[in-house]
């Protein structure tokens, strides 16, 4: 079981694969006792339970931490429902559900936008779920929408024509990722009698034949109130709120009655009971770089009772850098990266291994040294140290995922849909704690066996290409075309309308000061959950790296944890890992990011080892070098995807060669990097007078102050920070196009841009406004519309002003298939200079300002982005103020700021236009 938020397997998939997962804890599991249960009560306190008479299943929890709410519709039907000759209908008719209904014409993700809604969709093996987070006034309105197409959803010809087109646009970008054409590979090999082992997304064989008929009549069976649930979690009052659900979805009558079973045969047997023949690697030769290993164990459904010792063993074998594999494999130096996961669902499901190869080694080595610390683990008793560890990461992560409503909502949401009771976290982490050694050894051997091992090998064909994050078969993530073009003043013939106006709850200010040495600290104390948000940035980001040392600054911030005076990389890990907290560096253009998490009781030791390691890293030579291979094999993976390589060769063409925003790493640059470097770049950047820290959460202020002046006092250092240049960035005097093949790939991405302005731009909060008209809200934009919709030529588009400390690039991003790239790139340059000659209307202004006032407060409820904004906002050189008058600046933004903001920063004649991916063709007839 994921206690994750299970919102975002898809997104972070890629990152999944090169970082194991690290949780939070309660209890110091370093000692040899048991490990203090975590309840799941607090999930479930105070939720009730309504099944309405035409049996829709209701949950309600008040919780009333921010003025916003969650509305989530649970359906429980995936792709394990999927017949023959189905496959991908259930993901297809989720598209379907934003085109419309009948009282409601309209796109509706055109209806979120407007209400300012935080929304999506996906669709997974057992359920399809849809999901928004608005103002607690829009909360009816909400319900209003979900009801209305619960019953009412157009599923006609022409929906279904549009929405063809864009899946199977979406289904071949997921075929640039090696990654997830191995997956597929081995789970069909493992699975090949089972819906389980096709992909959620489906297959384009299958998806151009759906017929009108087909899709209408599987919406018409699954998707009716007995076969949902309804989560709705925030700041409302639960007796009016049921009265308005009966109102709505009340309203919505069950269909006729139809078998909703899985087409799969019912009795699916106990895999631990079904051996299968030894089966050779399957071994997939193709364009790529990096060399994948997939494993895959048959494993038994959610409610099984060795559900919880399976995830102990997962923990155990890929919990964090301390984990078994994780030292096995690359610490080792064999591989670059591995993962695990569990995947407990409503039929038996599996748990798989993923590993990537480190470079020149070989993946029958990483596969033979796999089967050995697998065979240990089968062997041996755990010891009690790596058996507390894991209860304490996988107790804490579900603390840690579930800090804001979206991801309560969504943890309760799965419980009672794939679990069937709401309850079921409660039963688990109980169960969690009860895990002895002996239960992770018997369900080692019971399931991890090689007779029942399918397991693949991606072994890619030239030398010097690059491989793609692997996209994962197991979830689809939406980004939703909008309809046909409509005036945003019409929308409100279809807007439910809000209740009352939100009460101005004003937003709490962080305190800010400096300590003696020059660190700058904001403190944002919230008491709602027992939990430590640490973001922090410290200005030695990459644009002190120069062209012939491109990489060090991110070596330097990679390495920090490899070591200090006082503890090795595996104490440090330790540690952090024995308390379930993270820690972790990366280097950006503009700094270095730290980001830290865990339960309050471990802030100490969070603020101690980030003390430790920016005032006491060691650099160790052993550990630089396996840091050094990973960073190619990295590098070899951003090469061959076409998003980063597209943005890299744009980047490098809008920024002459002697300024920090042109350089990015090759594989000669990393390997002449030296210790001495890294040691030299550290002394030089790694200072307090350059270093900002922002904590939310469960604290006291003073006593959090105390321990920073201990921790960080005598953090010393002489003469002042070093300090850039930036050389003046023209405009390029004529549009620019570049071209980047790659091999192997389906789909094109393309960037289309130039230089423009920082984030303390006065023509910021204008260009906001403007964006969002052009291209911030696919569902409601003008490129979406004309180029998604309309035309059909993308899955997803977007536009972006990157305004950072210093200028950053405008660009506008999107997904094609090679045929339509040229028209895509056309339509979208015809769009900028219509805007740029006619302006924009009234209307789009007024919805454009609404939209961004009404989804900021949603994005301050979750506290990992409240403290991610604090510290932007700081690094900015922003007012403290500025987290509560940043709805107020876009709102007071005048029509002629935005077409001023048009005439100076929309430049279509001055483009540069990068189109990476497979190589570009003309369609036929063009």
């Amino acid at each position: 079981m994921k206690l994750r938020s299970y919102m975002l397997i898809g997104l972070l998939l890629s990152l999944l694969l090169s970082t194991a997962p690290i949780s939070g804890n309660l209890t110091n599991a370093a000692t040899p006792t048991t490990v203090t249960p975590v309840s799941g009560l607090a999930l479930s306190q105070g939720v009730q339970k309504t099944v309405l008479d035409n049996g829709l299943t209701v949950l309600t929890k008040e919780v009333h931490t921010a003025p916003v709410v969650s509305v989530q519709v649970w359906y429980k039907v995936g792709s394990r429902n999927e017949g023959k000759g189905e496959n991908g209908i259930s993901h297809q008719l989720e598209h379907l559900m934003f085109k419309g209904t009948k009282e409601r014409p309209v796109q509706f993700g055109r209806l979120f936008s407007a209400l300012g809604s935080q929304f999506n969709a996906y669709t997974s093996y057992d359920e399809t779920v849809y999901f928004g987070t608005v103002q607690r006034d829009k909360l009816e309105a909400l319900l209003t929408l979900e009801a209305d197409r619960m019953e009412n959803a157009l599923v006609g010809p022409e929906q279904l024509t549009s929405e063809k087109r864009v899946v199977i646009s979406e289904l071949q970008g997921y075929e640039n990722s090696p990654g997830y054409r191995l997956s597929k590979a081995v789970m069909q090999a493992a699975f090949p009698n089972r819906a389980y082992g096709l992909s959620v997304g489906g297959t384009k064989a299958d998806v151009e034949q759906f017929t009108v008929d087909q899709v209408r009549n599987y919406y018409q069976r699954y998707y009716s109130p007995e076969n949902a649930t309804l989560v709705i979690t925030g700041d409302f009052a639960t007796e009016p709120t049921l009265k308005a659900v009966k109102e709505t979805f009340g309203k919505v009558a069950p269909r006729p009655k139809q078998a909703t079973s899985s087409p799969e045969a019912k009795q699916v047997e106990n895999p631990a009971n079904t051996p299968v023949a030894n089966k050779a690697p399957i071994v997939l030769k193709q364009p790529g770089s990096a060399a994948l290993l997939e494993a895959v164990y048959p494993l038994p459904d959610i409610k099984h009772p060795d559900v919880p010792a399976i995830d102990v063993m997962d923990a155990i074998l890929t919990g964090g850098r301390s984990s078994r594999l994780y030292q096995a494999l690359v610490e080792s130096g064999l591989a670059s990266s591995v993962s695990g996961s569990a995947a407990e669902l409503l039929e038996p499901g599996w748990y798989e291994i993923n590993a990537t190869a480190a470079p020149g080694k070989e993946l029958t080595k990483i596969s033979q040294v796999l089967q050995q610390s697998l065979a240990k683990l089968q062997q041996q008793p755990v010891t009690t140290e790596e058996l507390n560890r894991a209860k304490t990461q996988l107790q804490a992560s579900f603390i840690l995922s579930n800090q804001d409503i979206t991801s309560q909502a969504n943890q309760l949401g799965y419980n009672q849909t794939i679990a069937g009771d709401y309850h079921f976290v409660e039963k688990y982490l109980a169960a969690i704690a009860k895990v002895t050694p002996q239960d992770v050894q018997r369900v080692a051997k019971t399931y991890l066996n090689l007779d029942k091992q399918t397991i693949g090998f991606f072994e890619p064909t030239q030398a010097d290409g690059q491989q793609a994050a692997g996209g994962g078969s197991g979830r689809t993530v939406e980004n939703f075309s909008p309809g046909k073009p409509v005036d945003p003043a019409e929308l409100a013939k279809y807007l439910p309308p809000a209740t009352s106006a939100t009460s101005s709850s004003k937003q709490a200010l962080p305190e800010q000061f400096t300590l003696a040495n020059g660190l700058r600290v904001l403190l944002l104390p919230d008491h709602s959950v027992p939990t430590i948000n640490l973001n922090g940035q410290i200005d030695a980001g990459t644009e002190f790296d120069g062209n012939q040392k491109s990489g060090l600054a991110n070596l330097t911030a990679r390495n920090l944890m490899n070591g200090t005076k006082t503890q090795n990389a595996l104490a440090l890990a330790k540690t952090l890992e024995d308390r379930g907290a993270e820690l972790d560096f990366s280097a950006s253009r503009e700094g270095v990011i730290i980001s830290g998490q865990g339960i309050s009781t471990n802030l100490p030791v969070l603020i101690q080892t980030l003390g430790d390691v920016v005032q006491n890293a060691t650099f160790p030579a052993d550990q630089l070098e396996l840091t050094r291979q990973r960073a190619l094999t990295s590098l070899k993976v951003q090469l061959d995807d076409p998003q980063t390589l597209a943005r890299r060769v744009f980047q490098q063409a809008i920024y002459p060669d002697n300024h920090p925003f042109h350089s990015f790493p090759t594989a000669d640059t990393f390997k002449s990097i030296t210790r001495d470097d890294l040691v030299r770049f550290y002394q030089e950047h790694y200072r307090p007078d350059t270093t900002t820290i922002a904590l939310v959460g469960d604290f006291n202020p003073t006593q959090v102050k105390a321990l920073l002046n201990k921790t960080f006092g005598k953090w010393q250092v002489k003469g002042k920070p070093p300090t850039l240049n930036l050389p003046k960035v023209d405009l390029p005097t004529t549009l620019t196009r570049l071209n980047k093949a790659i091999p192997g790939k389906a789909e094109a991405i393309t960037y289309i841009g130039y230089n423009s302005i920082s984030r303390k731009d006065p023509r910021f909060y204008a260009a906001m406004v403007l964006n969002q008209i052009l291209g911030g809200d696919t569902l409601s934009s003008r490129l979406g519309t004309e180029v998604r919709d309309r035309q059909g030529l993308t899955y997803g588009i977007y536009s972006y002003f990157t305004a950072g400390i210093n200028p950053g690039p405008f660009f506008i991003q999107m997904q094609t298939a090679p045929q339509d790239a040229d028209k895509a790139i056309a339509s979208t340059l015809a769009l900028l200079k219509q805007v740029r000659e006619q302006g924009v209307t009234e209307a789009e202004f007024n919805t454009a300002k609404r939209s961004l006032t009404n989804s900021y407060p949603v994005e301050l409820a979750n506290p990992s982005d409240l403290a991610s904004t604090i510290l932007s906002n700081s690094v900015f050189g922003l007012s403290p103020k500025e987290i509560r008058e940043y709805p107020q600046r876009i709102e007071s933004v005048k029509m002629s700021d935005v077409q001023e903001v048009i005439q100076e920063l929309i430049k279509p004649e001055n483009v540069v236009i990068v189109t990476a991916g497979s190589p570009p063709t003309v369609s036929k007839g063009d």
